[in-house]
C-alpha cells in the first residue's frame, strides 16, 4: 500500500461521506477513494469499475494512456489529490507507485433551466441563469458559437472555494477592460463567496455610493449583447445571475425587451421609464416642500380639496410623508419575505386596508396616499432589481432636503446627486456616458432606441478594439446571372 494513499485516508476519513476500499482486479489490486456525496456513484459502478476489471499488471503511466475518459490526471502531491477530491473527482491509488489517477465523476444536480423571474419579458427567449457555472456557460456558448469567445476560471474564497469564470471576445473587449476586472477579482480576500452579489460589492470602484456599477443580470440574451459589444462577464458557481461591466447609469434603464419591439415602441417605453424615475425620487419631496413654503404654487382649483383633505391632520407633511413612505417599505419588504401566495395577499389587502384606515384616522391625506402609490409603482418600473433599490433609496435625502429648504433643498441635494455621478466610475470608465464624456455617437441607444439597422459600431463605453458591427458580404448576384 502506498503513502500517499495511507497520507489521504488518514486526512479524509474522519468525514462519513468520505469512502475509501481495496478493488482487486485478476492482475492488479486498485485503492480507490472518493467523496460519495460530490459523486456520481452510476458513473462509478457501469463506467469506471468495469474498464478498471481490464485493466493490466502495468505502470500508472500506461493505465492512464488506457483509462477511455477524457477529464484525467496523474497527481503526486497531497495538496493537489485533496483540491480534486473536494471537487468530486476518485482517485485511483497503485500499491508500488507514489501516484493517483483522478477521474472526474461530478455529481451534478441543479433545477432545470426555467423562464427569467427578475427580469421577465412578454416577448424573446424564455431562458435564465441557473445555480450550474457549467450550465451557464453551455447557455452562453450556445449563443456565442466563436473560437474568439473566452472563458478564464478562477478560484474565490478561502472556505468556499468558489469557482468563477470571466468572459470576453478576444479581438473586440479591450485588454485595459480584461486587466481591471481581473485585477478586481484576484483582489477579493475574503472567506466566504456565495454568490456573485457578494463579489460585486468586493469590487466597485467606489464602495461607498449607492449606485451599482456592475450590470447584473439572469438573461443569458442581454449578456450576449454585452460580450458582443466588448464588455466583460463573471460569472459564479452557485449564483444565478452573472454581471458585466463596465457599466453606464444609462444601461440600468434598458429593458432588454426593448431590442425585440419596433424601435418606435422601444424609445417610449425608455423616455417612460426615466419619468417614472423621476416622479417617483422628486414627488414626495415636491409635495413637502410646496405645502410647507411654496404654496403660492398650488393652483387655486387644487387648493380647496389639498386643505379639505389635510385640515384635521395632526402631522406636518413631512412627517406624514415619512409615515406613508415607510408604510410601503414595510409592505414591500413583508410581502418580499412571506411565501408568494401569502406575500401577494398581505400586499394587496395590507395595502387597502392601512390606506383606508390611515385616511379615515386622519394619519394621512388620501392626496398624498395617491401619490405614494404612483410613487412606489413607478420605482418598478427599473429593469435592474439593484438600481430599484437605489431608487426607493434616493427618496429619503431629498424628503429631508425639502423639509429643510423646500425646493432650494431639493436642488441642492439634485447638484450633490450630480457631482457624484460625475465622479463614479465603473472599472475606470465614467458612470455618464455618453453624456460626460459627451459621445454624440452613443446616444442612439441611450435615452431612446434607434432602428437596429442603424447599430454600425459598437458603443465607444467599452472601447472595443473593433467597431464595426457588420461584416462585408459579397453582393447578391441577379437572376439572370
Amino acid at each position: 500500500m502506498s503513502n500517499l494513499y495511507d497520507h489521504t485516508v488518514k486526512l479524509h476519513s474522519k468525514s462519513s461521506d468520505f469512502l475509501h476500499f481495496v478493488y482487486p482486479t485478476p492482475t492488479y489490486t486498485f485503492y480507490i477513494c472518493y467523496y460519495k456525496t460530490l459523486v456520481n456513484s452510476n458513473s462509478l459502478n457501469q463506467y469506471i469499475l468495469p474498464t478498471v476489471h481490464q485493466l493490466k499488471n502495468e505502470s500508472i503511466q500506461k493505465i492512464y494512456e488506457e483509462l477511455p475518459f477524457s477529464d484525467r490526471v496523474i497527481l503526486t502531491e497531497d495538496k493537489e489529490i485533496t483540491k480534486k477530491l473536494l471537487m468530486g473527482f476518485i482517485m485511483l491509488f497503485t500499491p508500488e507507485e507514489e501516484a493517483s489517477i483522478a477521474l472526474q465523476v461530478i455529481q451534478t444536480e441543479s433545477r432545470s433551466i426555467e423562464a427569467p423571474q427578475i427580469e421577465f419579458s412578454v416577448i424573446g427567449p424564455k431562458e435564465a441563469f441557473i445555480e450550474s457555472l457549467d450550465t451557464n456557460i453551455m447557455l452562453i456558448r450556445r449563443r456565442l458559437p466563436l473560437t474568439e469567445l473566452r472563458v478564464e476560471e478562477y478560484i474565490i474564497g478561502y472556505t468556499t472555494q468558489t469557482r468563477c469564470v470571466v468572459m470576453y471576445i478576444e479581438n473586440i473587449a479591450n485588454p485595459i477592460n480584461i486587466a481591471h476586472m481581473v485585477k478586481r477579482l484576484n483582489s477579493i480576500s475574503t472567506d466566504v463567496i456565495t454568490d456573485s452579489t457578494s463579489m460585486t460589492q468586493l469590487m466597485e470602484d467606489n464602495i461607498y455610493s449607492l449606485f451599482p456599477q456592475f450590470i447584473e443580470t439572469e438573461r443569458p440574451d442581454r449578456l450576449v449583447h454585452i460580450l458582443s459589444s466588448g464588455g466583460i462577464a463573471v460569472i459564479a458557481d452557485g449564483s444565478s445571475q452573472a454581471f458585466s461591466g463596465p457599466a453606464t447609469l444609462g444601461q440600468f434603464i434598458v429593458a432588454y425587451e426593448d431590442y425585440y419591439l419596433p424601435w418606435h415602441i422601444g424609445s417610449f417605453f425608455r423616455i417612460l421609464r426615466i419619468f417614472a424615475i423621476l416622479f417617483s425620487i422628486l414627488v414626495t419631496p415636491m409635495y413637502i416642500a410646496v405645502l410647507t413654503y411654496h404654496y403660492q404654487l398650488i393652483p387655486t382649483l387644487l387648493l380647496e380639496p389639498i386643505i379639505s383633505s389635510r385640515i384635521n391632520l395632526p402631522f406636518p407633511p413631512v412627517m406624514e410623508v415619512i409615515f406613508m413612505e415607510l408604510t410601503i417599505e414595510l409592505l414591500r419588504e413583508a410581502g418580499a419575505r412571506l411565501p408568494s401566495k401569502i406575500g401577494q395577499t398581505i400586499g394587496i389587502v395590507g395595502g387597502i386596508v392601512l390606506g383606508t384606515a390611515a385616511v379615515q384616522a386622519a394619519l394621512t391625506s388620501n392626496i398624498l396616499l395617491i401619490l405614494v402609490a404612483l410613487s412606489a409603482l413607478s420605482s418598478f418600473t427599473v429593469p435592474i432589481f439593484h438600481m430599484s433599490n437605489t431608487i426607493r433609496v434616493l427618496r429619503y435625502p431629498f424628503i429631508i432636503a425639502a423639509a429643510m429648504l423646500g425646493i432650494v433643498g431639493i436642488l441642492i441635494c439634485g447638484c450633490f446627486l450630480l457631482t457624484h455621478l460625475l465622479r463614479l466610475k465603473s472599472l475606470g470608465t465614467p458612470f455618464l456616458q455618453p453624456f460626460y464624456p459627451l459621445r454624440v455617437q452613443d446616444w442612439k441607444d441611450s435615452i431612446v432606441r434607434a432602428p437596429l439597422n442603424s447599430f454600425k459600431i459598437r458603443p465607444t463605453l467599452n472601447r472595443p478594439l473593433f467597431k464595426s458591427k457588420k461584416r462585408k458580404l459579397a453582393p447578391l448576384q441577379d437572376i439572370d446571372e
